[in-house]
């Protein structure tokens, strides 16, 4: 009887205690394992209860039982264990485990220093235990799943279900909760008195705190509270709330976005960045932010971002600004309406191998960058392009490869607000085919590699401004047609050591306008008349080229010396082609201008095809001959690596590239101006160099017009250096100075903007937005305890400069240089900037100058422009988590746009 009374009161309280501590995650504090004294261990097993057989003779099938059977008290193996002993008070009704107590059922675990569970009070008891050193170790540890509960000891009746909890630690959200007693009501309700939320990682010496003098948890749900203020340190601070509450869930859901308040000088006060934030499910969210002015401007902003895995993934944004200057009746009062639209889309790899659709759009109004009050918008004021890409591409498997795509593009000047769209354009192709080639083997000789192959390009040409853009007005000029071509090609070996490739193009192009010209003799003016309808002309040309690779090398190794270069080795590709383009007259036609007197007419040759979006027939017969030579240097060095085996291999120049045209058809100035570019990488790739220029033989008269005569001839030199240009970038930093995750989310805002890759203009200031999963970033970065004497820093200096002397103006067209970087000072501390210089016209470029302290579960940003119609500052200081995002003071001063 007592052992069937043990075991029942046993799984009773062990149910009980499960049912319990069943509520939330504590985060487990590390400390050093204690190696278990080896001693006899207990182990007792209790195994699950046996159905009773029941008599076939009293089952009566007629007859159904309406009380269900009661649920086996044991589901799973009951294992318990403790190192020093396991035993059982039949005087005290007390089961006893000391030293590393465990008990585990199913997925439950329990650890503990010590657990009694007393069957007379209805109560289970478990605490740490206290070593010879009088530390207090192996504190009660309840395990389910992923769950976690540690405090320093737990009680609770098993009757009343009621616990008390005493110095807990528990994970709720991206928060932990420490509470000093914490009161369980039932298995979903939790009452704390005195305790501390904070997203701090040190616990036992958080750097802030809210203090809850009275709250309520439901696990997973929400925790409510009473009076509950800010603690930094230790040290209580004025903000605080009569009451709280605090939504703690693993998913994502919908809220309220807090906005930033501030003062702009010609706006007055306003709200900021303020608005609801839609999680509308596990693929897609939604935001929707307001901005407000108290003079009567205001903004929307829109932005959706989706993903679905191994299908496709994307983002979504629109902006609009009704913005304000002065006041009504003023003269100085201005009304202008602003947005943009962005949306980037890319599919996956893995979706469909035959089809594949990605978007990139960024347009709006051409002056949304330069007029946006909005301090996301910093890095790419700038901007003088807006470009957009919306395609659609299949490709058809077989012999030939058939492929289509469908693309709408856009591209907008922001300085002339002029717009040009294709909507849309269509191409097609048929794959290379060799029709005299063998079925097997490779093909050989001229006739065999002869090939061919089809391509289409369809087009609906669209030339607007912004004023007129997305009305119907922007229709009415749209121009459209179609390009069929047809190339025929061949190549061979010549002479064994030459590669000679022989084309012919069939061009045919399809258009639906046309023009017809008249001279009008009363108005003295040509008359242009447009002819709606079907028409086309077809081109044909010929070209041949012929090339080789010399390699050069020069070998510095002698015997017995260990020369610093090995060798250096110099590539040449020189080429030579032949091109032959036909004459087609008969698209050409011939109006008369008679003078005012009648008696003088002059023929004026056109053509019908000037609104052809593919070009015009050619008219003029040109046969010319094409020389280019390309050039490559690399050397092979000894390998600063004394345990490498092989040379080191650097490049000297990646390539070096000359190219000329000499026209046999032209009756003047037949040879085409000396063209050469350039680049190459030093310092590991660290500089990038290139370098262009534009030589001409031919001489200027005296007023500086191109004249017939070679400029060696006419006194000078062989060639005329008429423009020249160099661009250079370098990027230096230490090992870990490049590591700047709010840096390239800024980045990223701005290539988003269609901005630069880099931060030499600047990076966006939305550093509210900024802190949002910040903790997670840094989680492998584990300070060292030991000075640190290599402070990270990283430094981008760009370098641009172009020379012009077509017509002997002999100057500098423009010369600048920009520089940006950033230094941590400490693990904490990190200053950066962006700056440039503008060396022709003397005078700094926009300069934008960054601040910003790590301070722990806080941060603090600063940003300043200094000078230049930009010129703010924006100062930000919050807590990193996200769920206490809105816990932030941020103050800025906006740049003065005067619309």
């Amino acid at each position: 009887m007592h052992t069937n009374n043990f075991k029942i009161l046993f799984a009773l309280s062990f149910t009980v205690f499960i049912n319990t501590f069943s509520f939330a995650q504590d985060i487990k504090k590390q400390q050093d394992s204690i190696k278990p004294v080896v001693k006899e261990t207990t182990l007792i097993k209790a195994d699950t209860l046996i159905d009773p057989v029941i008599s076939e003779k009293s089952q009566d099938s007629t007859l159904t039982d309406s009380i269900k059977p009661k649920k086996e008290i044991l589901e799973n193996i009951v294992v318990y264990s403790a190192t020093d002993y396991t035993k059982f008070s039949n005087k005290k009704q007390k089961l006893y485990l000391y030293n590393e107590a465990k008990i585990d059922y199913g997925d439950m675990n329990i650890t503990a220093g010590s657990i009694v569970i007393d069957y007379t009070k209805n109560t289970v008891y478990a605490k740490g235990i206290v070593d010879t050193t009088g530390a207090y170790n192996q504190k009660p540890v309840f395990t389910q799943g992923n769950n976690i509960v540690e405090p320093d000891s737990i009680i609770f009746n098993t009757e009343s279900k009621k616990a008390l909890i005493y110095n807990s630690k528990t994970e709720q959200g991206e928060g932990t909760v420490v509470a000093t007693i914490t009161k369980k009501e039932n298995d979903s309700v939790y009452f704390l008195k005195n305790a501390k939320y904070t997203t701090a990682e040190n616990l036992e010496d958080p750097e802030y705190y809210i203090k809850l003098r009275k709250a309520k948890i439901v696990p997973g749900k929400k925790i409510v509270t009473g009076l509950a203020n800010l603690f930094i340190y230790d040290v209580p601070t004025p903000l605080g709330l009569p009451f709280g509450f605090f939504p703690q869930t693993e998913t994502h859901t919908s809220g309220i976005i807090i906005p930033t308040f501030g003062e702009q000088n010609d706006r007055g006060y306003f709200l900021q960045n303020g608005g609801y934030y839609f999680a509308i499910s596990d693929y897609i969210d939604l935001a929707v932010l307001g901005d407000y002015y108290t003079n009567g401007s205001y903004g929307l902003r829109l932005e959706s971002t989706y993903n679905k895995r191994y299908r496709y993934r994307g983002n979504l944004g629109f902006r609009y600004e009704n913005l304000i200057t002065s006041e009504r009746g003023f003269p100085d009062y201005a009304k202008n309406t602003i947005y943009n639209l962005r949306w980037s889309h890319s599919q996956d790899s893995k979706a469909n191998p035959s089809s594949r659709f990605s978007a990139s759009v960024n347009l709006g109004s051409s002056t949304y960058y330069r007029s946006s009050l909005n301090q996301i918008n910093t890095g790419a004021f700038l901007n003088n392009t807006l470009a957009s890409s919306v395609s659609y591409s299949k490709t058809f498997q077989g012999e030939p490869q058939v492929n289509f795509s469908l693309t709408a593009t856009h591209s907008q000047n922001t300085s002339t607000e002029q717009i040009n769209m294709t909507l849309p354009t269509f191409q097609g192709s048929v794959g290379r085919v060799f029709p005299f080639a063998s079925k097997t083997g490779t093909k050989k000789g001229i006739i065999q590699n002869v090939n061919l192959q089809y391509n289409v390009r369809g087009e609906n040409r669209i030339q607007t401004t912004d004023s007129l853009f997305f009305k119907k007005e922007m229709f009415d000029d749209a121009k459209a047609g179609f390009q069929h071509n047809i190339p025929l090609s061949t190549n061979f070996k010549l002479f064994k050591y030459f590669s000679l490739t022989a084309s012919s193009n069939y061009n045919e192009v399809w258009t639906f306008k046309t023009v017809d010209k008249t001279f009008d003799p009363v108005a003295r003016e040509v008359v242009t008349e447009t002819v709606n309808g079907f028409d086309s002309f077809r081109t044909y040309n010929f070209s041949t080229s012929l090339g080789t690779t010399i390699y050069g090398l020069f070998n510095f190794e002698k015997e017995g010396k260990d020369a610093k270069i090995k060798a250096i080795r110099h590539i040449m590709r020189p080429s030579i082609s032949y091109n032959i383009n036909p004459s087609f007259d008969k698209y050409y036609d011939t109006f008369e201008i008679v003078s005012a007197d009648g008696l003088t007419t002059e023929d004026v040759d056109f053509t019908r095809f000037e609104e052809s979006i593919f070009g015009v027939p050619n008219r003029n017969f040109s046969s010319s001959m094409g020389i280019s030579l390309s050039n490559n240097i690399e050397a092979k060095v000894r390998d600063r690596d004394s345990t490498a085996t092989e040379p080191k291999k650097i490049t000297i120049l990646n390539n070096l590239n000359f190219s000329t045209a000499y026209n046999f058809a032209g009756d003047s100035l037949q040879w085409s101006p000396v063209r050469m570019n350039g680049s190459t990488q030093l310092f590991k790739d660290k500089l990038s160099i290139n370098f262009g220029a534009t030589l001409d033989p031919y001489a200027l008269d005296n007023n500086n017009n191109k004249i017939d005569k070679f400029n060696i001839d006419n006194g000078g030199s062989l060639f005329r250096l008429t423009s020249a240009s160099l661009n250079a970038s370098w990027s230096l930093s230490s090992k870990k100075g490049d590591k700047n995750k709010d840096k390239d989310r800024g980045i990223d805002e701005n290539l988003r903007s269609g901005g630069r890759a880099d931060d030499l203009f600047g990076v966006s200031e939305d550093f509210a937005n900024q802190q949002i999963n910040r903790d997670k970033d840094n989680e492998d970065d584990v300070p060292s305890e030991l000075y640190n004497y290599k402070v990270p820093w990283s430094l981008r200096i760009a370098y641009a400069v172009n020379y012009s002397n077509n017509r002997r103006q002999n100057q500098i067209s423009s010369h600048s240089i920009m520089f940006s970087g950033d230094i941590q000072l400490s693990d904490k501390w990190s200053i950066g900037g962006s700056s440039g210089y503008d060396l022709k016209d003397a005078g700094f470029t926009f300069t934008q100058l960054r601040f910003e302290r790590d301070l722990l579960s806080w941060r603090m940003n600063f940003s300043w422009v200094p000078f230049s119609t930009r010129s703010s500052w924006n100062f930000f200081i919050g807590i990193k988590s996200s769920i206490l995002q809105d816990l932030k003071y941020e103050q800025r001063r906006q740049p003065d746009i005067q619309l």
